[in-house]
C-alpha cells in the first residue's frame, strides 16, 4: 500500500488489518483522560475516524463532516482519533463548536502502533476510517492514499446504512 504527504511517499510501522479482520486491541483516552480500548466499543457498530492533526484544514473538515452526520446514526459510536493532546482536541471541538463527536488522543501512539497507521517519520496518523460491528470486526476501511486529501463520506455512510 502506497501512502504519500504531499506527494512524497511516507511508510507505515506496519500492514493496516484488512476487511474481515478483528480491529486489534488498542488503548486511547477520551475528553476526560479516560482510558478507552477497542473493547469498551464492543457491542455497538462504531464508525472511527483517524486524522493526523486535528488542527489542520482536511481534519478539521473530516471531523466535522462525520460530527454533522452523526444524528442520522444514533446506534452508533463516532470516534475521531489523532495524536493530538486532550487539550488540543478540547480547544479545537471549542473553537469549532463541535459538541457530538468523541474525539480520543493516541498521543501514546497505541492506537498507531497496533493499526499500523503510525508514520513513524512524523509521528502522525494516516489518515483513515474504520467501520467495525458490535464484535470488532472490521467491515470497512478506507485508508487515504494522499494524507492530505479527504475520505470518501459517502461511501462510509453507505456502508453504515447497510447495517441499520
Amino acid at each position: 500500500m502506497k501512502i504519500t504527504f504531499k506527494g512524497n511517499e511516507v511508510k507505515l510501522i506496519s500492514t493496516p488489518p484488512k476487511v474481515g479482520n478483528e480491529m486489534p486491541n488498542f488503548t486511547v483516552l477520551d475528553q476526560t483522560n479516560q482510558n478507552i480500548t477497542k473493547n469498551d466499543l464492543l457491542g455497538k457498530v462504531s464508525l472511527i475516524s483517524v486524522v493526523p492533526d486535528i488542527n489542520t484544514p482536511v481534519c478539521s473538515i473530516q471531523t466535522k463532516m462525520f460530527n454533522k452526520k452523526m444524528d442520522q446514526f444514533p446506534e452508533v459510536n463516532f470516534l475521531t482519533i489523532s495524536t493530538n493532546t486532550i487539550q488540543d482536541q478540547q480547544k479545537w471541538c471549542a473553537a469549532e463548536d463541535v459538541k457530538n463527536m468523541q474525539l480520543m488522543s493516541d498521543k501514546d501512539l497505541s492506537f498507531g502502533k497496533s493499526t499500523g497507521l503510525l508514520i513513524p517519520a512524523s509521528g502522525i496518523l494516516a489518515r483513515s476510517v474504520w467501520i467495525i460491528n458490535s464484535k470488532g470486526e472490521i467491515l470497512y476501511r478506507e485508508i487515504v492514499d494522499e494524507i492530505t486529501h479527504e475520505p470518501n463520506y459517502d461511501s462510509a455512510l453507505r456502508e453504515l446504512k447497510k447495517l441499520i
